[in-house]
C-alpha cells in the first residue's frame, strides 16, 4: 500500500489530485485548513474509489498545527504532494509585514518543514516521491504578485536543490507550475477579462484541474522515476 499526504486537498487542484490518486491500495491523508466540508466530499469520493482516506485539519502557518499534522500521520509516507498555497494581489509596497510573513510561511517554509519531517523514513526505505505545486509566476514573476512570485520561485529552487541531495536514495522531487487554470479563483474576473486572457494564451483556453492532477500523478508514478529536480509547466504555451 502506498501512503500519500496531500496538503490543500479541499481546494480545486488539491481535490482533483486526490481523486486522481484514489484507488485500491492507496492510503491518502487529506489535509485542509478551513474547507472541512469540501475536504469531506473529497474523502467520500476517494473511499468510493477503493482508497483509504483520512482528513487532517491544520493551519500550516502555525507550529502547533504542524506538530498535530505530524502526529496524525501513522507510519512512513511514500508520497508528498503540496497543493496548498496563498496569493496576494496588489502593490508590494501596500502589503503588510504580517501578510508577507504568512505568505512565505505557507508557500515555502511549511512545505520545507513537512518534507524535513517525513524525509528520513523515505531515505531509510530508499523510496519517495515529492511533488510541489508552484506557479508560472515562480518562473517569470508578475507585477502585483511580487511576494507570491518570489515565494514560488523559492519553492522551485527548493525542489531543484533537494532533488540533487536525495536522488541517491531513489527519491524524486519535482514541481508542477500551472498557468491559468479554471478554478474558483477565476470567478473574480469578468467575462470580458477572461476572454482577453484566453486570447493571450496560445492554446486559446484555460487549463483544467484534471490536467494539473494528471501531471502530478505522472510525476508520482514509476514511469517518472528518472525525472528529478524538474518543474513541469502546464500552461498552454503561455509565457505569462
Amino acid at each position: 500500500m502506498r501512503t500519500t499526504l496531500i496538503t490543500g486537498s479541499s481546494g480545486d487542484i488539491g481535490a482533483a489530485i486526490a481523486k486522481a490518486l484514489a484507488a485500491p491500495g492507496q492510503q491518502l491523508y487529506l489535509h485542509y485548513h478551513q474547507g472541512e466540508a469540501e475536504a469531506e466530499k473529497v474523502r467520500a469520493h476517494c473511499e468510493k474509489q477503493g482508497a483509504k482516506a483520512a482528513l487532517i485539519g491544520a493551519n500550516l502557518q502555525a507550529t502547533e498545527d504542524l506538530d498535530a499534522l505530524f502526529a496524525s500521520v501513522h507510519g512512513p509516507v511514500d508520497h508528498l504532494v503540496f497543493a496548498n498555497g496563498q496569493s496576494y494581489y496588489g502593490l508590494f509596497t501596500d502589503m503588510g509585514d504580517e501578510e508577507l510573513v504568512d505568505l512565505v510561511t505557507l508557500n515555502v517554509t511549511a512545505p520545507m518543514r513537512i518534507v524535513k519531517h517525513f524525509l528520513p523514513p523515505m531515505i531509510s526505505q530508499k523510496y519517495g516521491r515529492i511533488v510541489a505545486l508552484s506557479s508560472i509566476w515562480g518562473d517569470v514573476g508578475a507585477a502585483c504578485e511580487v511576494a507570491y512570485s518570489a515565494a514560488k520561485g523559492g519553492l522551485n529552487q527548493f525542489v531543484r536543490a533537494l532533488a540533487k541531495e536525495v536522488a541517491p536514495s531513489n527519491i524524486t522531487v519535482n514541481g508542477v507550475a500551472p498557468g491559468v487554470v479554471d478554478t474558483k479563483m477565476m470567478d473574480a474576473f469578468s467575462s470580458e477579462e477572461k476572454t482577453e486572457l484566453k486570447g493571450a494564451i496560445p492554446a486559446g483556453r484555460f487549463g483544467t484541474v484534471e490536467e494539473v492532477a494528471g501531471a502530478c500523478s505522472y510525476l508520482l508514478g514509476p514511469e517518472a522515476g528518472y525525472i528529478n529536480g524538474h518543474v513541469l509547466s502546464v500552461n498552454g504555451a503561455w509565457g505569462g
